[in-house]
């Protein structure tokens, strides 16, 4: 092989996922000279962060800086290492922090730059623990500007759309009258969208909002690089690696037939919500106790890939992972919202005790799954005032359930027995609860003091609480509840900083990356704050370009 051959094999590279960050790899890398082919599972593109509220968390930006925020990276790094201490410290990759929060802001900048984003500061949205030191009122939230759907061409028509967020609405609106509001009187008429996965009909006015618009506006940067072709429909089964054992290419399953694409490999594939072997290994939990709200194509392929060849995976507790609770519809469907914060509702577990604040999803994660002290099954529990004034999934407010969803009683005794929870507990449990909840208040747990709740999650109409109110107006309703999976699995492929795939053996597997949420959380510990998924992602994937367009940093 001629050195022109070397150089050449050397610009190639191809981006396992055409989600999120393994579109930015790919932008990043065009733009340095590489030739890239990313490989897409699946027929739609932009993976669970298209389905996401399309929340970039970044400290020290421009963005928010422009609008006079102050911040700075010694307060955002005081905050990660906050909620990185409270359990399991050890887990903190410092490095992997100081590299990840140090370069957040110069790759945030450098996708504006380059024409793949727009971004603006989500308005008054907080950061999830205002009790930890460097914690933020406002500014670490960006998201991309409204995009007009046309931009995508004929690839419109192959781009992922939240069926969960209102797309089209920008947060400016939903945050100044609530979620449930907003979402139920969009313009799809549902609360928390009825488009699904062919997206919503694109009209003269297209617009995309939340993880779609942020995806769409990736994906369009994408499609105007000549160095970048995105197929779909290719499923990657195999890494294929040199006689040094370098990866140097991939085997795919197409409706066609298998092919091979050679060039170095980033693996970009997101999480394993939808193979429930992985799911339970990485969460502990079998299919009564998880669901997942991700696209289906997210089955754990770029672990199992990694794994294939010695690459290492990183276990983060099943307490820190960022999973909603939800639950599943009598035809097997998975539904979530925000029902579980709103007032005139409480979660319980089998003998009818609350054992959290139950408006916030961490601290509901961490004490369900407690090791020494776990609390599954657990049920969700509200009166009929909650059904009037906050609905269900995609039921309105004051709307009826769908056939099989929900159990309904005239007295608490009677629910509980019929959902399996013991009566006594739960009727002790509701009077200690009510009296205090009148006026607010949750002095067991602390619901109601959570400003990002508050501001995300609360009906900002209902006095005086947003997220309280006493389980007293019959009839009462519950259903059982379970763990959603999002896409963002916390545990994952264990790389360095930089995005290189650390091998078992020791060192770094040669010629493999690995970005997105298909990489353990490492950079974080087992701390967790919305936001954090999309802003590494993006971070890893600039660093990544830049090395494989040849830059070193060792």
């Amino acid at each position: 092989m001629s050195v022109a051959d070397d150089r050449a094999a050397d610009q190639r590279v191809v981006v396992v996922g055409a989600g999120l960050s393994g579109l930015a790899t790919a932008i990043g890398a065009a733009q340095r000279g590489c030739r890239v082919t990313v490989l897409e599972a699946a027929e739609l593109v932009g993976g669970a962060a298209a389905y996401s509220g399309g929340q970039v968390w970044v400290g020290a930006n421009h963005v928010a800086a422009g609008q006079g925020i102050e911040d700075d990276l010694a307060a955002t790094e005081s905050y990660v290492r906050g909620l990185a201490s409270h359990d399991r410290p050890e887990l903190l990759d410092e490095e992997a922090m100081r590299v990840w929060l140090g370069t957040s802001p110069e790759a945030i900048r450098y996708w504006e730059d380059v024409g793949a984003v727009r971004w603006a500061v989500i308005p008054g949205l907080v950061d999830y623990h205002s009790d930890v030191e460097g914690a933020l009122g406002e500014g670490r939230y960006l998201t991309n500007e409204v995009i007009d759907g046309s931009v995508l061409g004929e690839w419109r028509a192959r781009l992922r759309v939240s069926p969960y967020f209102p797309v089209g609405t920008t947060y400016g609106e939903m945050m100044q009258v609530g979620r449930r509001v907003n979402t139920s009187t969009s313009r799809d008429t549902h609360a928390f969208g009825a488009w699904g996965e062919t997206g919503a009909p694109a009209t003269d006015a297209d617009p995309l909002t939340f993880g779609t618009g942020v995806v769409a506006g990736f994906l369009a940067r994408a499609l105007r690089e000549p160095g970048i072709e995105i197929k779909v429909r290719h499923r990657v089964t195999e890494l294929v690696r040199d006689a040094d054992g370098a990866v140097c290419g991939v085997r795919a399953s197409t409706p066609s037939g298998e092919v091979v694409e050679h060039g170095r490999v980033v693996v970009a594939t997101s999480t394993y919500d939808w193979d429930p072997e992985l799911a339970r290994e990485m969460t502990g939990l079998g299919d009564e106790n998880f669901a997942s709200i991700a696209p289906d194509s997210l089955r754990g392929d770029g672990i199992r890939l990694v794994r294939s060849i010695g690459g290492r995976v990183a276990i983060i507790p099943p307490t820190s992972i960022p999973m909603l609770p939800g639950w599943r519809t009598a035809d097997g469907q998975v539904g979530y919202g925000p029902e579980f914060a709103r007032p005139h509702s409480i979660v319980v577990d089998r003998h009818g005790r609350r054992f959290c604040n139950e408006s916030y999803w961490p601290d509901l994660v961490q004490s369900a799954l407690r090791p020494d002290d776990p609390h599954l099954p657990m049920f969700l529990v509200w009166d009929d005032r909650h059904r009037v004034e906050a609905g269900l999934g995609t039921t309105p407010p004051g709307g009826e359930y769908p056939p099989g969803l929900v159990t309904s009683a005239p007295t608490l005794a009677d629910l509980a027995d019929a959902l399996g929870v013991d009566p006594d507990g739960l009727r002790r449990t509701v009077e200690e609860f009510n009296p205090p909840a009148v006026h607010g208040k949750d002095p067991t747990f602390g619901r109601g003091t959570s400003d990002y709740v508050h501001r995300f999650y609360g009906d900002h109409g209902h006095e005086p609480s947003s997220v309280v109110g006493a389980v007293e107006q019959a009839p009462f309703h519950g259903l059982r509840l379970v763990f959603v999976g999002t896409g963002i699995g916390s545990s994952g492929i264990h790389t360095d900083g930089w995005g290189r795939v650390l091998a078992e053996a020791g060192g770094t597997v040669d010629g493999l990356y690995a970005v997105g949420s298909c990489v353990a959380l490492t950079a974080a510990g087992t701390g967790y704050n919305s936001g954090f998924a999309l802003g590494r992602g993006l971070t890893t994937a600039y660093l990544v370009a830049r090395q494989l367009g040849g830059e070193s940093f060792h």
